[in-house]
């Protein structure tokens, strides 16, 4: 059974990633306000009272933003690990929110999908990364990471599809006029990707099976989406993975569809 992939929206005002197979419908995260949320999977032809279950992340407002309302208004199970629960609930009208709890590194199912919660490091109470997954396809997906570890590029081989940060470009960065103490923690290791770490996950993870990435959370003033496809494709030239489509997912517009084995449709 195959699953499809599209990137409703992806940077610092709101994330989120909506992944489904013939039975079921997930959203990871819903970093967007419920009325964005709900038009955009209106443009995929969704209704957001179909979505079976939204997937956290981490608690930090651009991938929780829509959670409550959607959940109120639609019925939709969300899903965090006990960190990200204890984060979310140190926040306004959290108590309204009914949380389902998965354990970091144990597999769930939604439906049809599997589920694999993995830990990534990130300035955040216990912020992982999914890999979903059928009998056909897997799909996974890292949006926020300081750093790559032994773990991600596990979880990340064999995947027919990954959604990675490639958050900023480090010249950008340096010129920024941003505080140094800001420049200092999107640098660390709990920090955010750049292009160049981006490009050397996806060499280090790829495997014939690699087909589509979509390069996430780009910085508004630290990249720009010429400047993370050239520096991502240079290195996939150089490794000889010229055959994985790239394709920028930004926060304004939502990504094509991508499907296993179909070339991705622009929506």
């Amino acid at each position: 059974m195959s699953l499809e992939v599209c990137v409703l929206a992806s940077g610092s005002s709101g994330n989120s990633v909506y992944v489904a197979s013939e039975k079921t419908r997930i959203l990871i995260d819903a970093g967007l306000s419920a009325k964005q949320v709900a038009v955009r999977l209106e443009q995929i032809g969704v209704v957001p009272e179909s979505i079976n279950g939204i997937c956290v992340s981490h608690e930090h407002g651009d991938h929780i933003a829509g959670i409550r309302v959607l959940q109120k208004r639609h019925s939709i199970p969300v899903y965090a690990n006990a960190g990200t629960i204890s984060g979310i609930m140190r926040q306004p009208k959290s108590d309204e929110i009914a949380i389902k709890v998965f354990q970091t590194g144990s597999p769930f199912e939604i439906g049809d999908i599997t589920v694999i919660p993995f830990s990534v490091p990130h300035d955040a109470y216990e912020p992982v990364g999914f890999r979903l997954q059928t009998s056909e396809t897997a799909v996974g997906i890292v949006t926020d990471l300081g750093m790559v570890t032994s773990l991600i590029r596990e979880k990340l081989k064999g995947c027919h599809a990954i959604i990675v940060e490639s958050n900023h470009d480090e010249d950008l960065l340096q010129e920024a006029p941003r505080p140094w103490p800001l420049k200092q923690r999107i640098r660390s290791r709990q920090g955010h990707l750049s292009n160049m770490g981006a490009a050397q996950l996806i060499t280090e993870c790829a495997t014939d099976t690699l087909e589509h990435v979509f390069l996430s959370h780009l910085s508004s003033d630290c990249n720009t989406p010429d400047t993370a496809l050239r520096t991502v494709a240079s290195q996939l030239r150089l490794d000889g993975l010229e055959h994985i489509n790239l394709e920028i997912s930004l926060a304004r517009q939502i990504s094509s569809i991508w499907k296993h084995n179909r070339v991705a449709v622009e929506t």
